[in-house]
């Protein structure tokens, strides 16, 4: 083998740039490698070999799951960076950068946050020669931000915060706006993360708004990742204190902003396209004065275009990163919170969030299957097809699949509360299913949905009039989590399963259940363990004979769900209760009103079980009223309803799944692949469920309720 010169080391890198500008990738790949096999003749400069696996590095990173190579690159490059006098400072802090967020690749967040201490130490000390102080404060930002994220990833949201606010002071010496907002919203999505006082969290809230406010709308256009960012941190804040009007206009806002997105990206890929022809047109050599003269204005034009819609003042542009990507800030940081569309999916289930407690089925649908059609074509490029489980992914994907792995599951969950809702049993079924084949091929990055698989389970139990069974899955929902939230409405959940079996002792067990969770259903933030405690408490104090009592408890009870939660399903359950009482206490013209309101609205969500329980105690009404033809008429349609909420139940029950899911066991899983152990170690305190997905990184408070109050045609409340 011939021996490898100076110039033929300049040549391969010259050919390493040629080949990625092709996108030939491995062709880049193996010529950096090959410039590094320098003889002992022809020894590399420490400072040229660490140049060469920075760039080695980069690519390894970008293109393959080679996460160790690089990082075996970078640390190799640093060791001859350190101590070289000569060796430019922005390119020893490129370094420290990088190493770092390939420790977050690898899961070591201990050499992580050790590097980045190295490295703010580094700008820190450095002179007024070897960097401007501008550039120095860029990568202060850049430093503190990543610290953040690793001290946040242990938990330790003091020193988080303390980072945040470090690269808050350098962002002001600076005067970056746009570097102002990131570091609000960082500062908000650490006090999401650690909910200890509602009042500052409303603080960061009003401090992210303002900044971004000041912000001049002709540069808000091109902050694209920063407004998704800050909005949907505002809107999960809105969903946890259960002020679904205020959210329900920012997911709008979202809305509309992904649909000008989406536009935007087309328009990109449309003018590079154009870009590219053009190009290839001027790089033929007997194109005439004439036309090339010509081809040359239409580029200029079409880059004027260019830099109009992304803001970028570089081309040619990396259109598969750009259109993959929505950045937070410039460089050094340009990082991410998340890929492009895992936001986009996040919008469209923020949209199916809001609409399925008002009885939106139709849109929620389509947000659903559109959400999942997305989810699994990112998973496909991630390798995850048919009987690929956790063993088998490269560790470099276990974040970003655990991320749309989390998204699925919260696509999955929603529609299983809403076929539930409809009646739609067989539906729901399958959803479920899923929900369960992917938590068994995927056990510890999804191991904070086990809970919430569970919870399903009950829900769909109690569905088809397996109470028993329900209030075992419930129960055990409950001790899968420490989350308060949850187990508190677990509790509330298995005491309605509970009250349903109609016998003494079962009563006397949702008394149990209930009993505690009353006491403190006040500590909650926001209204909705409030109200679904209230309505169950309520169903108790009528089964203990005190139907004054009730009435009052439940009247606050529907002003509250009314007026804050916005979700109907609870609603026509509170005024179905309502109507029940008022009709007990023979006030019959109020239960007449109250049951009409009762009736339109299970009738809005297709709840079959609800219009079934409203028909019974207008039947009831009539009744006493001796109003003989309304009673038989409404008997009548009564039992259609009743005909055909069997036929529903029947045919779930002879589904081969049915026993499979209503079974009082814990799903089976197969033993944990060591890498997906660590990300699961990780994470270990992430629950899923539907306000904010843990998938970005919010614990969150629990999904809208969607309490099974109803006989299903056996037992009446």
């Amino acid at each position: 083998m011939a021996s490898i010169t100076p110039p033929a080391i300049e040549g391969l890198c010259a050919l390493a740039e040629e080949s990625t500008l092709r996108r030939d990738f491995p062709a880049a790949i193996r010529c950096l490698e090959a410039s590094l096999s320098s003889p002992p003749s022809f020894p590399l400069s420490p400072l040229l070999e660490s140049q060469i696996r920075l760039r080695l590095a980069s690519l390894l990173l970008s293109h393959t799951h080679n996460l160790h190579h690089a990082k075996s690159h970078l640390e190799r490059s640093l060791l001859l960076l350190s101590p070289l006098p000569s060796a430019p400072l922005p390119l020893k802090l490129l370094a420290h950068s990088m190493l770092s967020n390939t420790y977050h690749l690898v899961g070591a967040i201990a050499q992580k946050k050790a590097i980045l201490n190295k490295a703010i130490q580094m700008v820190n000390h450095s002179s007024g020669s070897a960097i401007s102080r501008a550039e120095a404060l860029m990568w202060i930002c850049n430093f503190q931000a990543q610290l953040a994220s690793s001290l946040a990833v242990d938990a330790d949201y003091s020193g988080a915060l303390d980072a945040i606010e470090a690269g808050k002071v350098a962002a002001d010496e600076i005067q970056s706006p746009e570097l102002r907002v990131f570091f609000a919203a960082s500062d908000l999505h650490i006090r999401l993360l650690d909910w200890t006082d509602s009042t500052v969290v409303e603080s960061s809230i009003q401090c992210c708004s303002s900044v971004w406010d000041q912000i001049p709308s002709y540069q808000k256009k091109h902050l694209t990742g920063l407004f998704f960012y800050t909005k949907l941190l505002q809107t999960f804040y809105l969903l946890r204190i259960c002020d679904y009007k205020s959210a329900s206009q920012h997911i709008e806002t979202l809305d509309s902003a992904m649909k000008t997105e989406t536009q935007r990206l087309q328009r990109v890929k449309q003018i590079h396209s154009e870009l590219q022809s053009i190009n290839q047109s001027l790089s033929r050599p007997d194109l005439h004065s004439t036309e090339r003269f010509g081809l040359e204005e239409k580029r200029a034009g079409l880059a004027d275009r260019l830099k109009a819609e992304t803001g970028l003042e570089s081309y040619p542009l990396d259109l598969d990163n750009y259109g993959e990507k929505l950045y937070l800030a410039p460089q050094p940081m340009d990082g991410e919170w998340l890929p492009r569309n895992a936001v986009f999916a996040l919008v469209d289930l923020m949209v199916v969030m809001v609409g399925r407690p008002k009885g939106i089925f139709k849109e929620c649908g389509k947000r659903i299957q559109s959400g999942l059609q997305l989810i699994h074509r990112e998973l496909l490029k991630l390798g995850i097809v048919d009987g690929v489980t956790e063993v088998n992914l490269q560790q470099s994907t276990i974040w970003i699949a655990g991320l749309y792995l989390m998204l699925l599951i919260h696509f999955l969950e929603n529609k299983v509360a809403v076929e539930l809702t409809r009646s739609e049993f067989v539906e729901a079924q399958e959803a479920l299913m899923q929900m369960k084949h992917w938590f068994v091929r995927f056990p510890t990055i999804l191991q904070g949905c086990e809970g919430t698989i569970e919870m399903l389970r009950g829900q769909y139990a109690h569905s088809v009039g397996c109470f028993h069974e329900a209030a075992c899955h419930f129960l055990l929902a409950s001790n899968l989590t420490e989350n308060k939230s949850m187990q508190s409405m677990c509790q509330v959940y298995a005491a309605v399963s509970y009250i349903c079996m109609g016998d003494p002792e079962s009563t006397s067990q949702a008394l149990d259940l209930v009993g505690p969770v009353y006491y403190i259903m006040d500590s909650f933030v926001g209204v909705r363990e409030k109200t679904c405690i209230i309505f169950v408490y309520g169903l108790l104090l009528m089964r203990q004979h005190n139907p004054q009592e009730a009435r009052i408890r439940l009247a606050g009870g529907l002003k509250i769900a009314h007026q804050q939660l916005g979700n109907i399903q609870l609603v026509s359950q509170y005024l179905t209760i309502l109507g029940t009482l008022a009709l007990q206490l023979h006030d019959t013209g109020q239960a007449r009103e109250i049951l009409k309101s009762a009736l339109t609205l299970a009738k809005t969500l297709y709840d079959i079980p609800t219009q079934i329980w409203v028909l019974s105690i207008f039947t009831a009404l009539y009744r006493e009223l001796g109003q003989t033809a309304n009673e038989m008429e409404n008997s009548e349609y009564e039992k259609r309803k009743e005909d055909d909420l069997q036929k529903r139940l029947s045919e779930a029950h002879l589904r081969a799944h049915h026993q499979e899911l209503i079974a009082t066991e814990r799903i089976k899983v197969l033993p944990l692949h060591e890498a997906a152990m660590k990300h699961g170690e990780r994470a270990q305190n992430t629950r899923g469920d539907l306000d904010i997905p843990e998938s970005v990184g919010l614990p969150n408070a629990q999904p809208a309720i969607n309490t099974r109050l109803r006989d299903r045609g056996k037992k009446k409340i």
